[in-house]
């Protein structure tokens, strides 16, 4: 029996080599298939929830699926897989848009999601828009051209995507943005009102202990991929806010090899206060004592001190202990102050991802117009009371590459400084 159970296992394992060998290519088939089967699946889950789906998520899917089909179409060409049966057909569907605007109403928190404003506010905009655009861009309805940049500018979409969404070819996409774009900055260039409303911008810092502020001044880099800046190439961007956040004067497009120093003095805020004397020339602020606080802004290190535009405290690194309690009350307040510029710029990235972005080369022309325009934007949301965009600690680093202005102390820069250091030192005491 011994011998007849061992000569049985014999038989089964000579079976089992000599079996057929697994063909490898009808394995590979038959993978494919089932690769091919769940991106149509999830093309399939795509079509029928977009308007559930948060955009961040639809534009995730798309871009995951459209690299599925590139990669699967070459092995689908050496080896398809086994033909399945052909789909019922389906009615053509209408553009996103058109079903967005069906499906939702006052308040739904998907125009929120998808326009970074509700829709009474989207109204607003484009009752101011559209005068402009329908001119402009007569194909195109007015609400599909501002929703359409709206949603390229705040999730930092393709043409391509955009104009799957809102029914129109990329050509027409790209021709609606850049209208939407140059319509906000005609029409809402009111919103920098640092020539219109400069009895708020000075109240508004007198709460924060810095009496006839009238704005802070500071850069931002907006990085783009471009040989010729070289490594970390960005367009700078100037800016002046005031105690909320809101821009009161824009100047960009400069690229990163310019000096911070040359840019401001170039800049139309220099040239408004030196030659024109059309800003800041409004009354003095008694501090006591006799000592009289001409209007002033509060500038980072990389520029000028000047009568008007008054920097902080610097001195080499072994020094830095040997400031006085004064110079050490300005700083601080300085500080914070100057963080306005950062916390504005961190805004706007966060509402509108496209700015968030590196751009390319070819569209560095470009740049500086969109930076304005969601700075535009930014003013206009705030002016409609809209919740600001929560923003993290990272957003808000310090700009990379900002050195001490060097040259010549201005004596009445250094006069006005001191006295409104010795201001701050005291209410400091008091508290």
């Amino acid at each position: 029996m011994a011998a007849i159970s061992g000569g049985g296992a014999a038989k089964n394992n000579t079976t089992t080599k000599r079996g057929k060998p697994k063909n490898k290519n009808e394995d590979q088939r038959n993978l494919l298939g089932l690769v091919t089967s769940a991106t149509s699946l999830a093309h399939s889950f795509l079509s029928q929830n977009d308007l559930l789906l948060l955009p961040s998520q639809t534009l995730t899917l798309e871009t995951l699926l459209s690299s599925a089909s590139s990669a699967l179409s070459p092995l689908l060409l050496l080896s398809p897989p086994p033909q399945p049966p052909p789909p019922p057909p389906q009615p053509p569907q209408e553009c996103w848009f058109r079903r967005f605007l069906s499906d939702t109403a006052a308040g739904d928190s998907r125009w929120r999601h998808a326009f970074r404003m509700p829709e009474h506010t989207f109204s607003i905009l484009l009752s101011i828009l559209s005068p402009f655009l329908t001119s402009a861009i007569p194909s195109i309805p007015p609400n599909y051209a501002v929703a359409a940049a709206i949603y390229r500018l705040a999730h930092g979409a393709t043409y391509k995507a955009v104009g799957r969404r809102f029914g129109m070819d990329s050509a027409a996409a790209c021709r609606a943005f850049y209208a939407v774009c140059k319509s906000v900055n005609d029409q809402l260039a009111n919103l920098f009102e640092f020539r219109s409303d400069m009895a708020r911008i000075v109240a508004g810092f007198r709460w924060i202990s810095l009496p006839n502020c009238c704005g802070v001044l500071g850069f931002a880099r907006f990085g783009v991929d471009s040989e010729m800046l070289g490594p970390n190439a960005a367009l700078l961007v100037q800016a002046l806010v005031d105690s909320e956040g809101r821009f009161l004067d824009v100047s960009a497009g400069w690229p990163s090899t310019v000096k911070p120093e040359a840019i401001f003095r170039q800049s139309k805020l220099y040239l408004g206060v030196e030659e024109s004397r059309e800003l800041l020339n409004g009354p003095a602020h008694e501090l006591g004592d006799g000592i009289a606080l001409p209007q002033y802004i509060l500038g980072e290190s990389c520029f000028p001190l000047l009568p008007w535009l008054l920097t902080p405290y610097v001195r080499s690194n072994e020094e830095e202990e040997s400031f006085g309690a004064s110079e050490k009350a300005f700083n601080a307040v300085h500080s914070r102050a100057v963080g306005l510029v950062g916390t504005a710029f961190a805004r706007v990235r966060a509402r509108w991802g496209l700015l968030s972005r590196e751009w390319k080369e070819e569209c560095r022309e470009f740049l500086p117009f969109v930076v304005v325009t969601g700075c535009l934007l930014n003013n206009f949301l705030m002016k409609c009371s809209e919740p600001l965009p929560d923003v993290n600690a990272e957003s808000l680093r310090k700009e990379e590459g900002v050195q001490v202005c060097e040259g010549q102390m201005d004596e009445s820069g250094e006069r006005i400084r001191d006295a409104l250091a010795a201001h701050l030192s005291r209410v400091s005491i008091r508290r």
